[in-house]
């Protein structure tokens, strides 16, 4: 019987494990909740999410609809799971956080070929068959193993959380429930600045004071894709404005104008008790961000449930260290999946696990393996991380990865184009998947 150990049960381990338990692989999951917990993780849970409960668009002619796809031909788990728990959120699959953790905990633990460890794993042996997807909060002996392993090639980026407040304490004369340009069922509720309270805010935003950084960390990049809301602000007065304040497609039933700018929240559980401010990821003290936040025309009396915090991110130099089988060039026996390897998303990690764990299973069985082809977003995201890059940074799935052909360009209509590269995706995904299984 095969075997693999794989450490760390996100999106991508527990894909990954359920994918190769599948195939009768026996797995040795190694998860550290509850015995320690990283400084964002709250719940014992497999599979907890973090920053948000979107998980993006399903639209087709969508970068994270046609990843979804991918994910669907290769054999997802956690996507059943996910539509299992979804909460309303106009075109994107958001969860009940809690309920999908709940869900993805109990396959894991029922499937009779995974055996689940909960005990911190601090080394790792190179000469045996191992996944890490500890996650982009690796750290302490084990993340000085890998950077061991690696030679040092590793980077590291800070990455913001959002606050959550309760849906009683929001003020509903002045917020009102609008999807932008009318697509879903009025999902999201908004809060419209005119523009003098969002030049008071933005003042406040841009001075107020910020949680401290640890002296190790002092020299650390702030990465673009969960920039704070306050760095953002301070680059300029109308860059949050045409950012995540940005008012386009909404109507303020109030003015009957578009507001100046605008927040947004999203349920964060299907009982919408709770809601997240949407983008505004920040460092700033709690004190500040209850004082700050306040100004948001609706929030006035806003209860904070969970305020904002900053964590420590840790993923490879990808281009340097990793194959296109997402194991180390040095120690072949040594594969790595979810955005520990620069795949930025949580759909995107766990279509990295399940990339894995085929690469895995060929090496465990002798069967020969190829990535996606470039043309499909998994392979185009595969490409992106293992292409030379000196600047690299992680990169969630973009239709501006895929390669473009002459016919494609020239279709002028955006949505057309982008539905037509989705096509050619999912046919070329398709092709190899069944090119894979037929191996």
């Amino acid at each position: 019987m095969h075997t693999i150990r794989i450490l760390g049960a996100g999106l991508a381990g527990c894909e990954a494990a359920l994918w190769l338990a599948g195939r009768g692989v026996q797995v040795d999951l190694y998860e550290q909740k509850p015995a320690r917990f990283s400084p964002a993780h709250k719940s014992a849970g497999f599979a907890e999410l973090v920053c948000s409960n979107s998980l993006k668009a399903e639209r087709p002619d969508s970068a994270s609809g046609l990843l979804k796809l991918e994910m669907e031909s290769m054999g997802s788990r956690l996507l059943p799971a996910a539509r299992a728990t979804r909460v309303a959120a106009g075109g994107a699959l958001a969860v009940d956080r809690d309920l999908f953790s709940e869900q993805v905990t109990r396959l894991v633990e029922a499937d009779p070929h995974i055996t689940v460890h909960r005990e911190e794993v601090t080394s790792i042996d190179p000469a045996q068959p191992v996944l890490v997807a500890t996650g982009p909060l690796t750290d302490g002996a084990l993340a000085g193993c890998i950077a061991a392993l690696t030679g040092g090639e590793e980077l590291n980026f800070y990455d913001a959380v959002a606050p959550i407040v309760t849906a009683e304490s929001l003020d509903y004369d002045k917020v009102f429930a609008a999807s932008r340009y009318g697509r879903g069922e009025d999902d999201y509720l908004n809060c419209p600045f005119n523009k003098a309270e969002y030049e008071a805010f933005h003042e406040a935003l841009v001075g107020a004071e910020r949680a401290p950084r640890h002296d190790a960390d002092k020299d650390l990049t702030v990465y673009e894709g969960c920039m704070p809301i306050e760095v953002m602000a301070a680059r300029g007065a109308d860059t949050i404005r045409f950012g995540p304040l940005r008012p386009v497609g909404l109507k303020d039933p109030r003015t009957g104008h578009r507001p100046w700018a605008n927040v947004q929240l999203r349920a964060e559980n299907e009982a919408r008790t709770l809601y997240n401010l949407v983008g505004f990821q920040t460092n700033l003290k709690w004190g500040e961000q209850a004082r700050v936040f306040r100004m948001i025309p609706g929030l006035e009396h806003a209860e904070f449930v969970r305020y904002g915090v900053m964590h420590r991110n840790t993923f490879l130099n990808a281009p340097k260290v990793l194959t296109p089988e997402l194991c180390l060039q040095q120690y072949p026996n040594v594969f790595f999946a979810g955005q520990i390897t620069g795949f930025e998303g949580y759909m995107e990690s766990a279509a990295c696990g399940l990339l894995a764990a085929r690469a895995v299973y060929a090496r465990l069985t002798g069967r020969p393996y190829t990535p996606p082809p470039a043309n499909t977003m998994c392979g185009a995201l595969v490409g992106y991380l293992t292409t030379p890059n000196k600047d690299f940074q992680p990169m969630g799935a973009n239709m501006g990865i895929l390669p473009r052909t002459q016919a494609i360009d020239a279709i002028r209509d955006k949505r057309e184009r982008y539905q037509a590269l989705s096509d050619a995706a999912r046919a070329a995904m398709a092709a190899w998947v069944e090119e894979q299984e037929e191996v």
